[in-house]
């Protein structure tokens, strides 16, 4: 068994599309119609291909009520890695993406979190040397 696909709720599914390409750089691979909504999901250019992160519609209460809870709670929903952590700050920063943590040294790992525009906290974080 592996780890293939992994699920984040947005609030708006082409705005998270726009998000996740625009800004961070993921790449999409599939954008199908799913009921009232879409299967979408995006790639890291510097992953593997077949390992995919979808972007699935908040509709449900208690998906909203997820989201709207870790939110409140400052806990990022999921987490990146980044080989340079410092760069890729500033390059999302570039781009209007709002910290709310900014790199911090937490001792195996320097972490950093920031919104992502679609109702969640994501973590990005680079393992020290």
């Amino acid at each position: 068994m592996r780890i293939k696909l992994y699920s984040i709720f947005v609030d708006d599914q082409e705005k998270g599309l726009r998000f996740y390409t625009e800004v961070v750089g993921f790449k999409k691979k599939q954008d199908l119609p799913a009921g009232g909504a879409r299967w979408i999901t995006v790639i890291s250019p510097e992953g593997p291909e077949d390992l995919e992160l979808s972007l699935e519609p908040n509709g449900h209460p208690a998906a909203k009520a997820y989201q709207t809870a870790l939110r409140n709670d400052n806990i990022p929903v999921t987490a990146f890695e980044s080989v340079s952590i410092q760069s890729e700050v500033e390059r999302l920063k570039g781009k209007g993406v709002v910290f709310t943590i900014e790199p911090t040294d937490i001792g195996a790992v320097t972490i950093a979190i920031f919104s992502d525009t679609c109702g969640n906290l994501i973590q990005i974080y680079q393992v020290n040397a």
